[in-house]
């Protein structure tokens, strides 16, 4: 999940504690742990709500002032719905920024992540994608997700759902905007012709 940075230090430190998301259908299911740019919060609910329920004990938990600011900041598909998130942080490392670091492959690890490739790509009723999705990301850092998933002639959602799957091998990393291969993923690349 993406946070405004200013809302970061209140993630980190706890006293962040929901989230307002405006979604076509819910992103996030209860109960799991996720990513943010101030480590890992696992999902405690994902209640869909109107504006009118929400309270200013909703708003402050969120990291503003008022119902107002809160809705004012808000952002997703105008035809979207709104779920108020609340999360608890998770102490300790994520391992998938630590499996994402470790950039020394031999032949077994290159090997192993060629055979995980190769699954997904025979999972996929597009054909083979990840080596395309792979070297898009090498190639232009930082792009946003709409961009390169244009230029590759896919739609956003499955681009962004197939990216994750990179990410949960520890391949690519989330910036503020686009992705980057992790240090794992650039070391990979550099096994393949």
């Amino acid at each position: 999940m993406l946070f405004e940075r200013r809302l970061r230090d209140g993630i980190a430190d706890g006293s962040i504690t929901a989230a307002l998301r405006r979604w076509r259908r819910p992103q996030v299911v209860t109960g799991r742990t996720y990513r943010t740019g101030a480590g890992l919060v696992e999902v405690t609910a994902a209640d869909p709500v109107h504006p009118e329920e929400l309270t200013a004990d909703d708003a402050r938990a969120a990291g503003f002032e008022s119902v107002a600011e809160l809705l004012a900041h808000l952002g997703g598909p105008a035809d979207g719905h709104l779920y108020l998130l609340h999360f608890r942080r998770v102490a300790g490392p994520d391992p998938r920024a630590a499996l994402a670091a470790d950039d020394r492959l031999d032949d077994g690890g290159v090997a192993a992540i060629d055979l995980r490739l190769g699954r997904l790509d025979h999972a996929s009723t597009r054909g083979p994608w990840t080596a395309a999705v792979l070297r898009a990301i090498a190639d232009h850092p930082g792009v946003r997700a709409a961009d390169l998933a244009e230029a590759l002639g896919r739609d956003l959602p499955s681009f962004k759902a197939d990216v994750r799957k990179l990410k949960a091998l520890g391949l690519t990393e989330s910036l503020e905007v686009g992705y980057r291969l992790s240090p794992r993923g650039a070391a990979y690349l550099s096994h393949r012709p």
